[in-house]
């Protein structure tokens, strides 16, 4: 895989802590983000959001700049 920069670590981050905690709410329906924050606080929704917007680079401009270095 190519070199990632700043943005791409800080996304990748974001998206494996939004990953972990669904497998938490799967197992133990335990949400670590809303028991850190609370349940409905604006810290919540923010972070929320921030995996959210992660997810979509990632699968926006992360996953073809991977496919192009597996291609190589």
């Amino acid at each position: 895989m190519g070199k990632l920069n700043t943005l791409d670590w800080i996304c990748l981050i974001l998206v494996i802590i939004g990953g972990l905690n669904w497998l938490l709410v799967g197992l133990f329906e335990f949400n670590l983000v809303a028991g850190i924050f609370g349940a409905t606080s604006t810290l919540s929704k923010i972070v929320y959001i921030l995996v959210g917007l992660a997810t979509l680079y990632v699968l926006i401009l992360l996953v073809p700049k991977m496919g192009k270095r597996a291609k190589a």
